[in-house]
């Protein structure tokens, strides 16, 4: 193979590139936006994730970040993902796929969704918050 070529695309890359070719210019953003989610959500082969056997502790409280007027489902992700940095996202990844596929291929309403999805990672923040309080709790005594 020369230097910088590409190696040869498998089946399901060749299946994912003809129907990418497919799509509007809108759908393909959605889908690359998509696809970079589910790389950021850390359990690809470039993000394998290292854990520590150290006390559990959340990186501060959820960051302020004001929900604009008009916003589409996958900004709502990536600012969710923002607004919460402690949240693992691969607890919530099938609500957040299923809210995806409903928007895009079953047509809900976005702010619909977006208000779902602000609750899936709400519940996920206060499941870890439980969760690592009782463990630290229990570490004290």
């Amino acid at each position: 193979m020369f230097p910088g070529a590409m190696p040869q695309a498998n089946k399901k890359e060749r299946q994912l590139i003809k129907l990418f070719k497919q799509l509007s210019d809108a759908d393909k953003d959605s889908l690359q936006a998509f696809a970079e989610f589910l790389v950021s959500r850390g359990d690809s082969p470039a993000n394998e994730k290292q854990h520590t056997g150290s006390v559990q502790t959340i990186p501060g409280k959820p960051l302020s970040i004001d929900r604009p007027e008009k916003e589409s489902v996958i900004k709502a992700i990536k600012r969710l993902s923002e607004t919460y940095p402690m949240v693992d996202k691969e607890n919530i990844l099938h609500p957040i796929s299923d809210l995806m596929t409903a928007h895009m291929l079953q047509g809900r309403e976005a702010s619909d969704v977006i208000d779902e999805l602000e609750t899936v990672f709400l519940k996920e923040y206060n499941t870890l918050q439980r969760i690592l309080d009782k463990d630290n709790n229990e570490n004290k005594n």
